[in-house]
C-alpha cells in the first residue's frame, strides 16, 4: 500500500513540474554600434537581449548630451535657444562643477569655444588653428569659465551669450554609468559596458573569469596603434576611463599642438604626460579627471587624485625616449 501511495505521489510531483513555467536560462549577449561619434561594446549575462532598451537609454542620452545632435539640450544652450534642462544634463553639470573645483578650473565644460579656436571642436573654423596669437586666446577667455554659467530653475543661466558648452570630456562615462544601472535594474550582475574606450565592469565573464581590459601605449612620435597594450587590467568590479594626447594633434611651423586644452591658459597643453588612466567610483568622475589630469601634467595630477578618496590613477610619461608609469598610492587596490 505505502508503494502505491508513493507512486502516486511521485506522479502528482511531476505532473505539477510539467504545469510550472519553466524558469528563462541566463546566458551572456554582447550588443555592439555607434553613438556619441564613437562606439560601443556591451556584454552581459541576462534572461533576454536588451540591446532595444539600451538603444532607447542611449537615444535619450543622445537627446541630452550630445553635440553631434543638432536637436540635443547641450547644443539648443549653445545655440541659445530656450530649453529646460533635464535630469541627465543637470547630472552632468553638478559633477561637471564638482571636478572643476578639484581641479581649480583644470576641467572645464564651457572650454569649447577654445576648442574649436585651436581646431579640434566640431565647429573648427578655418584659419584660427595656425594663427594661436595672444590676441585671440584673450579675446575668447573672456567668455571661458565654469563659474560664469549656472542653473536655475532648470534654466542654464550665461553670464555671456556667447559660452558654449563641451561634456566630451564626460559625457562617454556618463553614459557608461547610465547603461551599467539599465543592466542592473533588470537583474544583470556580470556586465562590461565600453564607450569610446570608456568602462564599467562588474562580475565575471563567460568563462567565469574576472573581466579583462586594456591600457594602450602611446608613442612619443605619435605613430602607434590602439592594439599596442602597456598594461591588462583585470578586475570583477570598475569604472575606468583614460584619456590621452598622443593621437590627436597637428604641427604649426614645426610646433606640435595637443588637442588637450588648458582652459585657465587658453593654450593647448605642453608637458611630458601621454597618457591618464582613472578608477573613480563613478565612469563620469574618472572620465572628467583623466582629462583634468591631461591639462595639469604628471605632478599636479598625482596631487589631485591622492585628494580623491575613491581615485586612483595609471600616469604614462614620456622622460626621453622612453615611457614611464607613475600610479598613485591607491591604484595598487
Amino acid at each position: 500500500m505505502k508503494k502505491w501511495i508513493a507512486l502516486g505521489f511521485a506522479i502528482i510531483a511531476a505532473v505539477l513540474l510539467l504545469l510550472l513555467p519553466n524558469e528563462p536560462q541566463k546566458q551572456y549577449f554582447r550588443n555592439q554600434g555607434n553613438v556619441f561619434g564613437t562606439y560601443y561594446n556591451i556584454r552581459y549575462e541576462g534572461e533576454e537581449d536588451l540591446h532595444e532598451a539600451i538603444k532607447q537609454r542611449l537615444d535619450e542620452f543622445d537627446h541630452s548630451l550630445s553635440m553631434f545632435n543638432p536637436n540635443s539640450v547641450i547644443s539648443k544652450i549653445n545655440r541659445n535657444d530656450s530649453v529646460v534642462t533635464d535630469s541627465l544634463f543637470e547630472r552632468m553639470y553638478q559633477e561637471a562643477y564638482v571636478i572643476s573645483e578639484l581641479s581649480n578650473g583644470a576641467f572645464d565644460i564651457t572650454v569649447a569655444p577654445l576648442v574649436n579656436a585651436w581646431g579640434f571642436g566640431t565647429s573648427r573654423r578655418e584659419g584660427e588653428q595656425a594663427k594661436g596669437d595672444e590676441a585671440m586666446v584673450d579675446s575668447i577667455k573672456a567668455y571661458v569659465g565654469y563659474e560664469k554659467i549656472r542653473l536655475n530653475s532648470h534654466h542654464l543661466e550665461k553670464d555671456d551669450e556667447r559660452i558654449t558648452l563641451d561634456a566630451s570630456a564626460i559625457a562617454k562615462g556618463y553614459a557608461c554609468d547610465i547603461i551599467a544601472d539599465l543592466l542592473r535594474e533588470r537583474g544583470c550582475e556580470n556586465l562590461l559596458v565600453d564607450i569610446g574606450g570608456e568602462v564599467v565592469l562588474q562580475g565575471v565573464n563567460d568563462k567565469g573569469k574576472a573581466w579583462s581590459v586594456g591600457i594602450t601605449r602611446p608613442t612619443i612620435d605619435g605613430t602607434g596603434t590602439e592594439e599596442e597594450l602597456q598594461e591588462i587590467i583585470t578586475s570583477n568590479g570598475l569604472c575606468m576611463a583614460t584619456s590621452g594626447n598622443y593621437l590627436q594633434y597637428y604641427f604649426v611651423d614645426g610646433q606640435r599642438r595637443s588637442h588637450t586644452i588648458d582652459p585657465r591658459t587658453g593654450y593647448p597643453v605642453e608637458h611630458s604626460l601621454l597618457s591618464a588612466t582613472i578608477t573613480a567610483s563613478s565612469c563620469m568622475r574618472a572620465d572628467a579627471l583623466a582629462t583634468a589630469c591631461m591639462v595639469v601634467g604628471e605632478t599636479e595630477a598625482l596631487e589631485m587624485i591622492e585628494q580623491s578618496a575613491d581615485a586612483a590613477c595609471y600616469l604614462i610619461v614620456a622622460k626621453g625616449d622612453s615611457l614611464h608609469v607613475v600610479t598613485s598610492s591607491r591604484w595598487a587596490q
